[in-house]
């Protein structure tokens, strides 16, 4: 039996590694791995959250979030106590998922102790060292720690054998955002409710998220003020934007947006909330992730607030627009595709380009028997529009 340590610190990560965890500890699975959950507590309040909609709790929990805290101490925080994790539990192989600052530190510990580091969701690349930051740095940095490299895509695959890395390390599994995401589907909300409820169906719903630090400052007001616009100018439409707690997002947002009748500001939401909200909405506006691989799943037209995205294939199938930051293309965009029924229809495209759901088995099956079963994950063609 393997002693598997998976490790997580943010509310994405918990959402993309719950589905693996859940798999190895059930049958057949669990008689040939041991888990141990460890959460760094880099965000406690949603990463909790997050890991309560897949009935998950942390095995170890060094909760090392601190108020207002600096990316440089908190890689040092983080790597100094998984050092001693690590030489205390003595794992077989230790998992991270995606881009965080966990996840650097956990495939610098894991290399420092020796231990084979396998990263879901590797080899996704934007080409800048600035956006997003730090997170492609934290990618490239984790990549050369790593022993398995669990690629989502043909083309995070294609990046990481440019960067010289070896094909027989490399497994297109997809993305295990899709397993969560279809798990949740599965089952109506648990929570959320009322505010699923308590808006009319005959309106139409833009759902907004928007939290990357490249986006502080005068980029987070131009989106701002966009959004603003729009709602002056499409009075049936409802935004929705569950504020990031991070100062520098949530106190612009309220000072800009508070008072917009059809803009509501509301607290992050819990997750299996966030999924049932995307389904339900209209065009989506995001500078996530995890969005971009959520929302061609659901069908739901996508502009994406950046200048660049590590997530292209979405982009390339049509169902999503990369937009940036600049006002006045957000708002001549988004306009378009609301007052344009046929080109919102041409978007409005169900597409599985990040995964079909068994990316979790994929991986489980690479860790545990040395092989990946079923087959690499490969898109199938644009399904119909919903």
């Amino acid at each position: 039996m393997k002693h598997v340590a998976i490790v997580l610190g943010t509310r994405p990560e918990a959402i993309k590694v719950a589905p693996l965890v859940q798999l190895l500890r059930t049958d057949p699975w669990k008689s040939h791995a041991r888990v141990t959950l460890v959460s760094t507590g880099q965000h406690r309040e949603l990463l909790r959250g997050a890991l309560d909609a897949f009935d998950l709790r942390a095995d170890v929990d060094l909760d090392l979030m601190t108020h207002a805290q600096k990316p440089g101490e908190l890689t040092g925080r983080i790597l100094q106590r998984l050092g001693h994790l690590f030489a205390e539990l003595s794992p077989d192989i230790v998992v991270a998922q995606g881009d965080t600052t966990t996840v650097l530190a956990a495939a610098m510990g894991a290399f420092l102790a020796k231990i084979p580091f396998a990263h879901v969701e590797a080899g996704l690349r934007s080409g800048s060292l600035e956006e997003p930051f730090p997170e492609e740095m934290h990618r490239r940095a984790a990549a050369v720690c790593t022993k398995w490299h669990f690629a989502p895509t043909q083309a995070s695959k294609q990046n990481l054998l440019r960067e010289g890395f070896s094909e027989s390390d490399i497994f297109v599994v997809g993305n295990t955002s899709i397993d969560a995401l279809r798990s949740v589907l599965a089952r109506p909300a648990r929570t959320g409710s009322d505010l699923l409820s308590g808006i009319d169906s005959s309106r139409r719903l833009v759902l907004v998220t928007v939290h990357r630090r490249e986006s502080f400052g005068e980029s987070i007001r131009a989106i701002f003020r966009s959004l603003r616009s729009l709602a002056e100018r499409f009075p049936d439409v409802v935004f929705v934007y569950p504020m990031h707690p991070n100062p520098a997002v949530r106190e612009v947002a309220i000072e800009m947006l508070r008072g917009v009748e059809q803009i509501r500001l509301v607290d992050a939401l819990a997750y299996e909330t966030f999924v049932h909200l995307q389904a339900r909405a209209h065009l989506i506006l995001t500078d996530s992730g995890g969005v971009q691989e959520e929302a061609p799943s659901l069908g739901v037209p996508t502009l994406v607030l950046r200048n660049t995205t590590e997530r292209p294939e979405a982009v390339k199938s049509g169902v999503a627009a990369l937009v940036g930051m600049d006002e006045q293309t957000i708002t001549t965009t988004a306009a378009a595709l609301l007052s344009d029924p046929r080109r919102h229809a041409q978007m409005a495209k169900k597409v599985s380009v990040y995964g079909d759901g068994r990316a979790s088995e994929r991986i489980a099956s690479v860790l545990l028997h040395g092989r990946m079963s079923p087959d690499e994950f490969a898109p199938p063609h644009l399904e119909e529009a919903r």
